[in-house]
């Protein structure tokens, strides 16, 4: 907690960080008498309250960040006052209500406004003159639209921009696909943006997904290393795209849920830094084409698409992957033992609602990690392998995060997230993946008992074998399973 008067000794401070600490309570007013302090840091903390009216007082102030606090309230005019400020960030609080475009009068210096996930509104006249030229704006969460800001036509420094989940409903304007900069990092996301978008001069990350934007993909410069498109109605093939050699950087690429139409080709040689990949959701056919299967591939996700044909022994290459989705295809032939010989750090396998056929491999057992698996809707037959109580994941009541995030590098953090089918429903899970487990081998003909051994996976949330050709009882230490919200093996167990 923030003492509520300073010591007479830190007035003539200029650098105060007390930045990922523990600290709570509200900023003390007392704050405003370090007339001297140009840099003041306490972001990531549990500030609550109000900002001080004092801070104004701060007219040294170069630096001033109070982001990822509890901090609440209007949009503190005395912000204004800082006339020295050159980084302004208060993101991630509970700010609430109308921001007037007279509170950054003097703020001339002002070259990096971080605000984003805050309830603001902040709709200037058209004619509002920016005292500022920032390098970053983010604004996410706030309500800028219904028109896309025209402010933003005369910011001809930006090089990192968020102005997602802001309310805007309009054309993508030409003027700022025009403008004489090149975007570090752009995001648009989670609006009602439409029209074509033909070229962008992105150099890092771009999110357009959510949005209503139509017409072929479009053109990137070579540096790309994230791209999310999802949600969107973008047409045409992939060819452009995958077959560009210059994009040799790129991590990720997230289209899922578009129009997207045609084979995947066989271009992927050169994505040797590609982690991420998902095409879910779009009307691809063909094969999964060899040079696909790479090392660093960390999640492939093919669901919902027309693929077919059985899966080519390239795949045991990508020995990182940790999620592998091909649901809701035609994909036949067996289900390859590589899978759990070679990608043994799976966490989601997914190959519902295919063709494949034959047993089990019993390899699948020496996946360790795995939390969900959904064979369902296929024509498997055979046993259901004893040795599922192998599965670690599965047989551990504590849940973990970690597996999930953490394994090669915290940046695939934000991105992954699969659709899982739970208790009949289909539903997204992103940040609480790791915390779910489950097992699904429904609508196949798989024969005989149900092992006992099924009742030490003791982690699982939902298990379904219905609609199976198994014999004999349920057994009795099904009920260790403490933490089954659902089990299902309706039409299944005969005799």
């Amino acid at each position: 907690m923030l003492e509520r008067r300073l010591p007479t000794s830190l007035e003539h401070l200029s650098y105060l960080s007390l930045a990922q600490n523990k600290i709570s309570g509200p900023i003390p007013s007392s704050i405003g008498e370090m007339s001297y302090l140009k840099f003041f840091d306490v972001s990531k903390n549990q500030l609550t309250g109000q900002i001080p009216l004092s801070i104004g007082d701060l007219s040294s102030s170069e630096f001033f960040d109070v982001s990822e606090n509890e901090l609440n309230g209007t949009f503190p005019p005395c912000f204004g006052q800082l006339k020295s400020l050159e980084t302004l960030g208060f993101g991630y609080n509970l700010f609430e209500g109308v921001v007037l475009e007279t509170y950054f009068s003097n703020l001339t210096r002002l070259t990096a406004l971080r605000a984003s996930q805050n309830r603001l509104r902040f709709e200037p006249n058209s004619s509002w003159i920016r005292p500022f030229q920032c390098h970053t704006i983010e604004l996410g969460h706030w309500h800028l639209g219904p028109k896309f800001p025209q402010w933003l036509k005369f910011q001809k420094k930006l090089s990192t921009m968020d102005i997602s989940d802001a309310g805007i409903l309009d054309v993508l304007p030409t003027w700022f696909l025009n403008l004489p900069i090149q975007f570090d990092s752009l995001d648009l996301s989670y609006n009602q943006l439409r029209g074509e978008v033909s070229y962008l001069t992105v150099t890092f990350s771009i999110d357009l997904s959510s949005n209503r934007f139509t017409g072929p993909l479009p053109r990137l410069v070579s540096n790309l290393r994230y791209l999310f498109w999802s949600n969107n109605s973008f047409s045409g093939s992939l060819s452009e795209l995958i077959c560009n050699p210059s994009l040799t950087r790129i991590r990720a690429i997230d289209i899922e849920t578009n129009l997207l139409i045609g084979e995947i080709l066989d271009c992927w040689n050169h994505w040797g830094s590609l982690a991420n990949l998902n095409l879910g959701s779009n009307n691809l056919k063909g094969k999964i084409p060899p040079s696909l299967g790479h090392k660093n591939l960390v999640v492939l996700n093919l669901q919902n698409n027309s693929m077919f044909g059985e899966l080519s022994s390239t795949l045991q290459n990508s020995t990182r992957l940790i999620m592998l989705d091909l649901s809701e295809n035609h994909f036949n032939g067996n289900v390859p033992a590589s899978i759990g010989e070679k990608i043994s750090n799976l966490v989601v396998l997914s190959l519902r609602s295919n063709n494949f056929d034959g047993h089990i491999p019993y390899k699948i057992c020496d996946l360790h990690y795995l939390q969900n698996l959904d064979l369902a809707h296929n024509n498997i037959s055979g046993v259901i392998p004893k040795c599922f109580n192998n599965l670690s994941a599965m047989a551990t009541k504590y849940k973990t995060n970690k597996k999930v995030y953490g394994v090669y590098s915290v940046v695939y953090s934000f991105y992954l997230s699969a659709l899982l089918v739970l208790k009949g429903r289909e539903d997204e899970y992103g940040t609480t993946l790791g915390l779910v487990t489950n097992m699904d081998l429904s609508a196949n003909s798989l024969t005989g008992e149900i092992p006992k051994e099924i009742g030490s996976l003791v982690g699982l949330l939902s298990l379904n074998f219905s609609g199976n050709l198994l014999t004999g009882n349920i057994q009795d230490n099904i009920g260790n399973m403490e933490l089954m919200e659902s089990l299902d093996v309706e039409k299944s167990i005969k005799g």
